[in-house]
């Protein structure tokens, strides 16, 4: 399974404190389900505003990007500029 890793406000909003978590999934948006389902109200969060990375490489539109089962996931903050 992956290893998931929120922000401390998710984590603390969401999860009970919980930063670090095991999802089984094979891309983002199936991340972003089993999320939902564990953690209700978490799924547009993390749409809505949050980038991904995987196994270090910052993906801002990543719903269909793989995710293996020794990968790990870090939602940050998106950051605007212009």
């Amino acid at each position: 399974m992956a290893q998931v890793v929120l922000t401390n406000e998710l984590a603390n909003q969401f999860a009970g404190g919980e930063a670090k978590l095991e999802v089984a999934a094979q891309n983002v948006r199936q991340l972003i389900r089993a999320l939902e389902e564990r953690y209700p109200g978490m799924g547009p969060e993390l749409e809505a505003g949050m980038a991904v990375a995987i196994d270090g490489e910052i993906f801002a539109d990543p719903f269909l990007e793989p995710i293996g089962p020794d990968s790990e996931v870090y939602f940050l903050p998106r950051i605007g500029g212009g």
